[in-house]
């Protein structure tokens, strides 16, 4: 059944009063499907559970295939321990106050959204570790880029008329439909160097939305660059404070959420993956699974990169349509990312900020102290006097060794907070992971979108490519939710609402062509 109109009465008031609504999900006549009605979502990350609660709210029998042993794809952590004790390592997430899709699944198991802290801000430190705060900026565009690149410690009113006014009208006026083609072939970095920005401020504007991407401004398109910049900055009526889920995602997210699956009767199958993909006779799917087969009226493929092609890869009735399958075989997975927890023995400096982005210190992306927002770290550094502090690097090369790894990410720290260099370490873990898109230049045009050329099998994620401006967390459960209302469509079913941004420009239409 459709969200309670308590749940979407508290929905309604925490989603922010800009946002848009795409009416096309509710083309459906019929509020929930035919009985016996089938389908199989495979992938139990944010996108797949989002397909699956859309889904079995309507009606439909789900089973969802996760190849682990539990749900939470990429925001699941990784086993570790930190002193005496399991602790989970995962990317700090930072959900923007405009993910409204996000928020909605959230509100599921959550309707009141009381497991989410705010951090007041949004900050990039330098070199030398002066602070951009992305915070308060104006609502329109062009004031609120204006405003920014202001702020920035590194650029001055000269560095403003030196601008190439084409760059910057690019920039400010970017629309995905119209001019995603024309500015694929670029990457991030070519654009900021064309833009004439200088090399500190190109520098700091890299680290806040081309990282988005988990990769370098070489390696991301300035489509999907400029995209990015449309949806967090220039379209964001809400600013880019944050908030955190106060438990790991785990704890707050996935386990409340396979509990409400399965009182919709959802089979929630974990440690189960899905080998090939069959079109059956008379509109059906099956899929091979490590132990048997599963078979439906429809299908969501909610998988990382490498799961997704190697399904394609050995599914020969997924690979009729040329197209189809060229779109997935070009996917790539971006550089690798690191993640080193620190369990020290002492706090930081109380001014530190609980989160901070992080520029010119090599991969070193972000700094987090945990204990600051998260329960489970406060309570760890509650038991041993100290603070569980975690450092993020992005574009990792593979062949850097763990030990190599560990001591960039040190430095950086130690460079930027002196006072750590002097804390004792009392215990620590570094995790490695490689399970994030890439979006380098040339990929925006040949991006997989929801649909596909066979009807009744839709595909959900972060590696997709929706037809309005988002990021990736948010991509994920927009997504799960298009893959949803895809299917609902052909069995005339009204879908989920989806919300995205308004156009918030006040110099709308110079664009062009």
């Amino acid at each position: 059944m459709p969200l309670p109109p308590q749940v979407r009465g508290s929905l309604e008031d925490r989603l922010g009063r800009s946002r848009r609504e795409l009416r096309g999900s509710y083309r459906g006549t019929r509020e929930r499907a035919e009985a016996g009605t089938r389908a199989i979502v495979v992938g139990g990350g944010l996108a797949g559970v989002a397909a699956a609660c859309v889904l079995a709210e309507r009606g439909v029998k789900v089973q969802l295939v996760e190849r682990h042993d539990r749900l939470g794809g990429r925001m699941a952590s990784a086993p570790t321990r930190l002193a005496d004790r399991a602790l989970h390592v995962a990317p700090a997430l930072a959900l923007h106050r405009h993910f409204y899709n996000t928020r909605a699944l959230l509100a599921r198991v959550d309707p009141e959204l009381v497991t989410l802290r705010g951090l007041d801000d949004y900050v990039v430190l330098g070199a030398d570790g002066a602070s951009t705060s992305f915070a308060e900026l104006p609502a329109s565009s062009p004031l609120n880029a204006i405003t920014l690149l202001r702020r920035m410690p590194s650029f001055s009113f000269t560095d403003l008329r030196r601008l190439s006014s084409e760059r910057m009208r690019q920039l400010i006026l970017f629309d995905v439909h119209r001019h995603g083609a024309s500015l694929d072939g670029l990457s991030a970095a070519t654009f900021l160097t064309e833009m004439g920005l200088p090399a500190p401020t190109s520098e700091l504007l890299a680290r806040a939305f081309a990282h988005a991407s988990f990769d370098g401004p070489d390696a991301v398109s300035a489509a999907e660059f400029l995209q990015t910049i449309q949806f967090q900055l220039l379209a964001n009526p809400e600013g880019l404070a944050f908030d955190v889920l106060e438990e790991p995602a785990e704890d707050a997210l996935f386990a409340p959420m396979e509990r409400y699956l399965r009182s919709l009767d959802v089979d929630v199958l974990v440690g189960e993956g899905a080998l090939r993909v069959a079109r059956e006779r008379g509109d059906r799917v099956r899929v091979e699974t490590t132990s048997g087969a599963l078979e439906a009226d429809g299908l969501v493929l909610a998988l990382d990169v490498s799961g997704l092609r190697a399904l394609v890869e050995g599914s020969p009735g997924l690979a009729e349509d040329a197209g189809f399958a060229r779109s997935i075989a070009q996917l790539e997975a971006s550089a690798p990312y690191a993640l080193l927890r620190l369990g020290l023995a002492e706090p930081l400096a109380s001014q530190r900020r609980a989160y901070v982005r992080v520029a010119t210190r090599g991969s070193l992306d972000a700094i987090s102290i945990h204990d600051r927002f998260e329960g489970e770290s406060r309570r760890h550094a509650l038991r041993t006097g100290g603070s569980v502090v975690q450092l993020q690097a992005l574009h990792v090369p593979r062949e850097q060794s763990d030990e190599a790894v560990r001591a960039e990410l040190l430095e950086g720290l130690f460079t930027l907070y002196p006072e750590a260099r002097t804390i004792a370490v009392r215990s620590e873990a570094l995790v490695r992971r490689d399970d994030c898109p890439a979006f380098a230049p040339g990929s925006f045009v040949a991006r997989p979108r929801v649909a596909t050329p066979y009807g009744n099998i839709a595909l959900a994620g972060d590696l997709v490519k929706l037809p309005f401006a988002s990021a990736m967390m948010e991509r994920a459960a927009a997504s799960g939710f298009m893959a949803a209302n895809v299917l609902l469509d052909r069995w005339d079913v009204r879908g989920e609402a989806l919300y995205t941004l308004p156009p918030r420009s006040l110099v709308p239409g110079l664009m062009g062509r």
